[in-house]
């Protein structure tokens, strides 16, 4: 069975729950476990072939009489704010201007360097736009890691943010600067919006199963390589963050990003789900502890996706150390590494009004698999990083004798969702061994899924450190801890 013909997994339906057991969601007659969570007619993947991932959030954009009063972004350095009549013309321009003044096509791979900026979501989807293929990156990158992934992506074109041209200066690839530069000696994204006509791009043929990014990882195992993830799993990504939105009351939040963009976590979210739900985002470069706290007092941010570092940094400081007015704050969330129960505990102590909840995922199945829908569940099962997305089906897989194992049994957490990941570039033996025939994907976690379907990590199979949300292979660590601190 191909990846593509996999996606037609299904959420537990009524007629199953004879088998399944109703509360776990797991079906003793196959060892699989379904999402007990459903979608609902207001937010069902589309099905439609030729649609990309640009189209499908433009078309979620708030109507017209009302996107140019409602706020897409603003930048926390400058105040400056996007509507979002401001942000869709600025993505059809940029990708006129890809497309007929810089020759980027479908396929050519477009590598992006660049911190968190608010130009950073207009670069993503105006790339969608014209079928080319995103990679991002981490600007703290060494200049030889910038250039493997240049040389390993194909990259035809380099937009960078001007500080890190440093880093490209021998790379053979056109590059094009996020900003203008004093002394005009680059073309820069903000000439090519401004210049550009937005009504000029041609239809270019972009379907569903077409790759739309590569992002880089160090896998379910070992060193980092190209995950593939095409147009449909972004497309289900965003149905699903969506109808979380609404799931969990969020439409009419204001949020704060500094989850980095280039990271599967900060691209669901600030680079394309929440603008498909109308939400207002508060955007910083990078994350500073303070500066966190003066945005949430400034912008009254209701809600803020994050990382335990950063959850702790508050349980420390906050009273303590720092005095700040948190009472507009209703959500914290939690991803990229695990939340501990302890802390968990403290967080709700401190801050008995601020819901706390934990997610899971990975790039390989395009952000999160698990989360809570209520705070009340997160409250129950601390411990646990919530249960099943709608559209995710898991297997709890022994990891000697190849048994599905039923709820309470320790095991390797195998996933299948429509948001699976397609494979890993140029790497047919790693794609093979993380993704069965049957389109299961195997994380490399261990834990089980427990009575009531919610899922808790024990370990990993392989040895990864993770700091700061990073996903690190162990004899890389040392070098790259210091690039990764954060102080909080």
């Amino acid at each position: 069975m191909s990846v593509e013909e996999s996606w037609t997994t299904r959420i537990i339906t009524e007629e199953e729950a004879g088998t399944a057991q109703s509360k776990s969601g797991f079906d003793p007659l196959t060892g699989i476990y379904h999402s007990l969570h459903q979608l609902g007619e207001n937010f069902q993947i589309p099905t439609r072939h030729d649609i990309d991932t640009s189209t499908y959030v433009l078309s979620q954009f708030p109507h017209p009489d009302h996107a140019q009063t409602k706020v897409a972004l603003i930048d926390l350095a400058t105040n400056h704010q996007v509507n979002y009549s401001q942000l869709h013309r600025s993505i059809r321009a940029l990708a006129s201007g890809l497309y007929n003044g810089l020759g980027v096509r479908k396929g050519d791979v477009v590598f992006l360097l660049s911190q968190n900026s608010i130009l950073y979501p207009t670069i993503c989807l105006a790339i969608f736009s014209v079928g080319a293929i995103l990679s991002p990156a981490n600007p703290v990158n060494t200049k030889s890691e910038i250039s493997k992934q240049i040389q390993d992506s194909g990259a035809k074109l380099v937009i960078s943010a001007p500080e890190e041209l440093h880093k490209l200066l021998e790379i053979g690839v056109p590059t094009l600067v996020t900003t203008r530069e004093s002394n005009g000696d680059s073309l820069s994204v903000e000439e090519l919006i401004e210049y550009s006509d937005p009504l000029e791009l041609p239809q270019i043929g972009i379907t569903q199963s077409d790759t739309a990014a590569i992002l880089y990882s160090s896998g379910t195992t070992g060193t980092s390589k190209g995950v593939i993830l095409t147009h449909s799993n972004f497309i289900a990504v965003m149905t699903l963050l969506k109808w979380s939105v609404f799931a969990t009351s969020s439409q009419n939040d204001t949020f704060l990003c500094f989850i980095p963009i280039f990271h599967i976590y900060g691209l669901a979210f600030f680079g394309l789900g929440l603008f498909c739900a109308g939400i207002t985002t508060v955007l910083m470069q990078r994350f500073d502890f303070q500066a966190m706290l003066d945005a949430v007092q400034a912008y009254k941010i209701n809600n803020i996706p994050a990382v335990p570092p950063v959850i702790l940094g508050l349980v420390k400081n906050i009273g303590s150390k720092v005095k700040c007015d948190l009472s507009s704050l209703r959500r914290v969330g939690s991803g990229a590494a695990p939340l501990s129960k302890e802390l968990s505990d403290e967080f709700r102590r401190r801050f008995p009004w601020v819901e706390l909840r934990q997610g899971y995922g990975l790039t390989e199945s395009c952000a999160a698999a698990t989360f809570f829908i209520s705070d009340e569940q997160a409250k129950k099962h601390p411990a646990s990083c919530g249960r099943l997305v709608p559209t995710f089906s898991a297997k709890i897989v022994d990891t000697e004798t190849g048994s599905a194992l039923p709820p309470g049994r320790k095991g390797e957490l195998w996933l299948k969702s429509p948001t699976i990941m397609k494979g890993y570039l140029g790497n047919e033996a790693a794609t093979t061994a993380t993704i069965d025939p049957d389109g299961w994907l195997k994380t490399g976690d261990m834990g089980y899924l427990d009575e009531d379907g919610f899922l808790h990590l024990v370990d990993r199979i392989k040895e990864l450190i993770k700091h700061n949300g990073y996903q690190v292979f162990q004899p890389a660590f040392s070098s790259i801890l210091i690039m990764f601190q954060r102080k909080a």
